[in-house]
């Protein structure tokens, strides 16, 4: 469950550090996202080579949750930290980086995140 001023790790190679959501999308006055929802972030700590720069207000998908989610075969998923990968837009749905760091839930393919999943080195 992410919920705003939630600290996100950064899943890829952009440069940010942290992420801060201040926005989760999916309609009026939502409160929590999951796997694979986009939610609007800011970047706290960035290289200054980077991709990202510090303070900058970036959209992220989430493609690990600590809060356990229920799959359509029963079972259930759950990781050991919060973290995101940092998109282009909305509608394309394609990340910025060019790599993707850790495992992901093949939920992510389901959502439309098809780039991201065959980024990942590994799909759980």
């Amino acid at each position: 469950m992410i919920q705003r001023r939630t600290v996100l790790k950064v899943a890829d190679n952009t440069g940010a550090h942290k992420l801060r959501v201040i926005h989760c999308y999916g309609g009026f006055k939502r409160k929590f996202s999951y796997l694979g929802d986009i939610v609007k972030c800011v970047v706290d700590g960035a290289d200054p080579n980077g991709m990202v720069k510090d303070s900058q207000m970036v959209l992220v998908t989430i493609v690990r949750v600590a809060k356990e989610q229920k799959r359509v075969d029963g079972s259930y998923i759950r990781f050991d930290e919060n973290a995101g990968v940092v998109i282009i837009d909305m509608k394309d749905r394609n990340p910025l980086g060019t790599r993707i760091f850790g495992p992901v839930a093949r939920e992510l393919k389901d959502r439309g995140f098809a780039k991201v999943v065959s980024m990942a080195s590994e799909v759980l």
